[in-house]
Order: C-alpha cells, then sequence, then structure tokens
C-alpha cells in the first residue's frame, strides 16, 4: 500500500477486511456478516431514495446506486457491501427489453419464443460497454466506502437469466425455459454460451472498476434437477469461473475471491465445490454439518439462517445465529441469510443478526 493511504488502484486503503480474509479461508479474529438484499425495501431510506424513479433508471444512475449500497452500512457495522444493481441488466445490455412491474416483478416485453429469436440478441462483446454505467457505480462505490469494507460485485448464472428470456418474467415452474432443454437442447447450449460470453468480461470489468469480490447467483438451481443441472447450469458456472479468474490475470489485475450461490441446488453441493469458486453459498434447507461433509475443507460457506427467523424476537434471533455458527464452526465461514431480506422486515433486527454475530463468533474463538 502506498504512503497516502491509497491502494495500488488509487482508492483507500481496506481498513477491514475479514470478509475476504474469510472467503480466502484465512484465520480471522470473528465471523464476518452480510445480508444478500441488504440494500433493499426494508429500509425507509431506501424507499425514499428509490421512490422518484423507476427501477431501471436507478440502476444506470451510478450515484443512485451508491447511494442505496452505502445506506445499510450507515445502520449496521457490515462486513461487506455489496453494489446495488440487478441481474437483468444482462439480457438487456443483449438488446432485450425488460421493466419492472411494481408488485409483480421483471417483464420483458418480447421473451424469446423460437430458436430464431436468438438472431435478435446483440453480440455478448458489447455488453461491458453498455453496461458502463455499473462499472462507474462500483468505482464511486468504492471511492466513498473509504476502505471500511469490501465492495462485492455481481451477476446471475446463465441459467438463471435464460429462465428470465424465455419465460418473459418469473414463474413458479419456468416450465417454458425448461421446455426448451428438453425439445430444444442446441439452441439451449448456444444462449447459455452467449449468455458465458457476455458474462465474463462484464464480471472482469467489475473488478477492473474496484470490486473485491464477485458473487454469481444460480437463483432458479432448484427448477432443475440433478441431471439437467449437471447439462445445462454447471458447466457454465465453472466455465464462468475459470474464464473469469483467466480474464483477471490477462488484464494484471489481483484475483478475487468468487462465490457461487445456487438457491435449492442442495443437490449439487460437492459438484459446487469443485466449480472454482472459493465460497459456496447455502440456502436456508440445508444443514450446516452435512454441507461441510460433502464440500471439504478447501472451501469457505456462506450463509444461512431462514431470512424469515429475522421475524422472531431479538433474543431469538441471538440463539439461532449462536446455533447456526457452532454448526458451520469459526473456520472457512461467512454469516449470510439463506436468501435475500424481505421488504417487510424490522431494521432493528437486521441490527440484532449482524451484532448476534460478531459478538456470539467471538465468544466462540476465546473458548
Amino acid at each position: 500500500m502506498e504512503a497516502n493511504g491509497l491502494g495500488s488502484q488509487g482508492f483507500p486503503e481496506l481498513k477491514n477486511d475479514t470478509f475476504l480474509r474469510a472467503a480466502w479461508g484465512e484465520e480471522t479474529d470473528y465471523t464476518p456478516v452480510w445480508c444478500m438484499r441488504q440494500a433493499g425495501r426494508y429500509l425507509p431510506e431506501f424507499r425514499e431514495t428509490r421512490a422518484a424513479q423507476d427501477f431501471f433508471s436507478t440502476c444506470r444512475s451510478p450515484e443512485a446506486c451508491c447511494e442505496l449500497t452505502l445506506q445499510p452500512l450507515r445502520r449496521f457495522p457490515l462486513d461487506a457491501a455489496i453494489i446495488f444493481s440487478d441481474i437483468l441488466v444482462v439480457p438487456q445490455a443483449l438488446g432485450m427489453e425488460v421493466t419492472m412491474v411494481p408488485g409483480k416483478g421483471p417483464s420483458f416485453s418480447e421473451p424469446l419464443r423460437e430458436e430464431r429469436d436468438l438472431e435478435r440478441l446483440r453480440d455478448p462483446a458489447v455488453v461491458p460497454s453498455e453496461l458502463g454505467y455499473v462499472f462507474q457505480a462500483i468505482t464511486l462505490t468504492r471511492q466513498r466506502l473509504a476502505g471500511r469494507v469490501p465492495l462485492i460485485g455481481f451477476a446471475g448464472a446463465p441459467w438463471t437469466l435464460m429462465t428470465y428470456m424465455i419465460e418473459g418474467g418469473g414463474s413458479s415452474t419456468m416450465a417454458q425455459a425448461k421446455r426448451w432443454l428438453y425439445q430444444r437442447p442446441q439452441a439451449s447450449h448456444q444462449l447459455l454460451h452467449i449468455l458465458t460470453d457476455a458474462l465474463v468480461p462484464y464480471l472482469v470489468g467489475q473488478v477492473a472498476a474496484g470490486a473485491q469480490a464477485l458473487q454469481l447467483f444460480e437463483s432458479h438451481a432448484g427448477h432443475l434437477g440433478p441431471q439437467l443441472f449437471s447439462k445445462f447450469a454447471l458447466p457454465y458456472i465453472r466455465d464462468v469461473a475459470k474464464r473469469v479468474k483467466a480474464g483477471l490475470q490477462e488484464a494484471g489485475l489481483a484475483p478475487v475471491p468468487m462465490i457461487i450461490f445456487a438457491k435449492d441446488g442442495h443437490f449439487a453441493l460437492e459438484e459446487l465445490a469443485q466449480a472454482g469458486y472459493e465460497v459456496v453459498g447455502l440456502d436456508w434447507t440445508v444443514v450446516p454439518k452435512k454441507a461441510r461433509k460433502l464440500v471439504g475443507k478447501t472451501v469457505t460457506l456462506q450463509g444461512n439462517l431462514d431470512p424469515c427467523a429475522l421475524y422472531a424476537s431479538e433474543e431469538e434471533i441471538g440463539r439461532l445465529v449462536q446455533q447456526m455458527l457452532d454448526d458451520f464452526g469459526p473456520r472457512r465461514y461467512i454469516a449470510n441469510l439463506g436468501h435475500g431480506l424481505y421488504p417487510d422486515m424490522d431494521p432493528e433486527h437486521v441490527g440484532a443478526f449482524v451484532d448476534a454475530v460478531h459478538r456470539y463468533s467471538r465468544l466462540l474463538r476465546q473458548n
């Protein structure tokens, strides 16, 4: 680190690297903690900032993204920030029109219906230049964080993005997207390749812009069984990690820890642990001790308190956190929820969760 307190990229020097050390598998003084969707509607200040404009306009404003990313850190002593953005900016950059419908979620005006619809997609090489606003948000946020905690960048995994592009929005069955896997396996692989080719430079670009870790969200893993997952999701998850790491090296950038979070992908934990990621995120349906047995000692686990546990009393939250930390143990572990925070959650209870992790994990290490 240079004498002026600025790091090699000209960013302020990092003061709290506990999250990064845990991700790399090093010893830490306490268990680091952050929450998926910590920048979210459960915070009144978030609702206020977001009220003025439509969702994707917010995503395209580096200033707004920076503000929303920093809000939870002003309230809670979290150990990492995650940039405010959305996984669907990638399909947008590929030329698809997406709007966020209040109360309904994302909606694609023209989803992919036929094989020939793939021809409508832009060349994945244009994605980084289309998503310059995300890079600007990351750089701005990294400067404003002033080294308090590391900044996480993220993207959706190919299969999860594919489901939205074909379904045209959310779905309880993903039947249209899965129909493609069975009826049009070749076109499915073609689409998944296009998405992988878009994601790799996008993720490398996030690190170049200042992201210090990356999380890949395979949010719809649970709609696939083990066979479809190993054919249409896992190869691309692996490919993203391998190519991002090679891309960072080529660009002369230091490696960053990568996290894979495959929601409801409990059937693929062993494979995910060997997919080239330093951290495997777990949802709340996974038993910590079983997960540790399956993934072995060479990856860090992240998770996995049931988000709904935050509806419990603060005392009960403390007990549940204690149980979770006992089950995961102090090494190679990052505390988190098993999915994102919900809009009606009490910020005080989020604070109780964060404090319980810090307090109890320090006690554990003393004993």
